[in-house]
């Protein structure tokens, strides 16, 4: 598991790309704007946001946002997609 900080200005944005692992992306501050090409949204400080292997994906900032990308596994080993279980 790798914890990187990111820290955009507003207007910035993080192109197209995909991720060989998954990621977890945490806003702690502001909000981004992602696209997957086929779903748009927001999200606000206090929200995550789940990203699959191999899907493509951009964000950007209309005001000045931190988060934590969180990416769960290693590059080269087979990942699996993110599910969401309720634990009993």
């Amino acid at each position: 598991m790798r914890v990187v900080g990111l820290r955009l200005e507003p207007g910035q944005a993080v192109p197209e790309h995909r991720n060989a692992i998954p990621v977890a992306l945490i806003v702690t501050g502001g909000s981004l704007h992602f696209d997957d090409g086929t779903d748009a949204g927001e999200v606000h400080a206090g929200e995550m946001l789940l990203i699959n292997p191999g899907e493509r994906h951009t964000y950007r900032a209309d005001v000045a946002t931190s988060a934590y990308l969180v990416f769960a596994g290693l590059p080269g080993v087979r990942s699996r997609t993110w599910t969401l279980r309720r634990k009993e």
